[in-house]
């Protein structure tokens, strides 16, 4: 016969002698809350403690808080959301290689290139000065060595490039005029220092706003369904404008319908 858990053995009173328990007892007496409440804290702490601090690191690797990508530029840094990121600092078997051919500064950019683009695909971006502690220099070297990468026709992706606080056109425009020159994935890849996953979300982003102004919509409006800054809407109705007859802008707007029977020969 199957014995009741709340009598077979005190099992209901030995499971509340756990770890968990007892900080959630803790927590409700020091600050005077109801036990549900407390339980409700501990298991939110929970949640933050693995999302920052119980990060699973591999040889070379760091642990690095980065303000989060859809940060607003002018926010303050201490009421900004973070993102706890892998960052590789030190890749053995190729930055060596790299130290070898191109020498220390060589190297501390190859690592700026790295750095800024795990960030971004962990939805996290990094500053200036972040670079500069990471790669124990200055902020003002790292901001030469960014100007040389650019010259050599790398986009880094860094907090203050990300929001467009220089001038110019934004980021975003740049890579998708590559695209429409026909360049390919892996070009613009290696061009821009974006991954594919990126140049995707952009593509998307455009065919939005470009479909929305073929069919009619106003600037006003689209601005309204997108959530895109002016700046933006501007500069993808550009670019439609400009090679709106090319053919990838015609298989990204109007791309032909799949044939299910040759699909299904195939």
């Amino acid at each position: 016969m199957k014995r009741e858990k709340d009598t077979a053995y005190g099992i209901n009173r030995l499971e509340s002698k756990n770890a968990r328990a007892a900080i959630i007892q803790k927590i409700s007496a020091d600050f005077n809350l109801m036990p549900l409440i407390a339980e409700a804290y501990y298991n939110q702490i929970s949640d933050y403690f693995a999302q920052h601090a119980d990060v699973q690191l591999t040889s070379g690797q760091i642990c690095y808080e980065a303000v989060a990508a859809d940060q607003p530029a002018g926010k303050h840094i201490a009421l900004a959301k973070k993102v706890s990121c892998r960052l590789t600092l030190n890749d053995v078997q190729n930055d060596l290689q790299v130290l070898a051919d191109y020498g220390l500064a060589g190297l501390r950019r190859h690592r700026i290139l790295r750095l800024t683009q795990e960030t971004y695909d962990q939805d996290a971006l990094l500053s200036y000065e972040d670079l500069a502690v990471l790669l124990t220099t200055s902020p003002a070297t790292v901001k030469r060595d960014i100007r040389a990468l650019k010259q050599e026709g790398y986009f880094v992706m860094t907090r203050g490039a990300k929001h467009d606080m220089g001038p110019g056109l934004s980021h975003k425009t740049q890579i998708l005029e590559l695209y429409f020159k026909a360049y390919t994935f892996t070009e613009i890849e290696k061009k821009t220092n974006h991954s594919e996953r990126a140049v995707y979300r952009y593509l998307r982003d455009f065919t939005q706003v470009a479909t929305l102004h073929h069919q009619g919509f106003p600037d006003a409006q689209i601005r309204l369904i997108s959530h895109f800054s002016d700046r933006l809407i501007r500069e993808y109705l550009a670019l439609y404008e400009q090679y709106q007859h090319t053919d990838r802008m015609t298989q990204l707007l109007h791309p032909e319908p799949v044939d299910e029977k040759k699909e299904a020969l195939r």
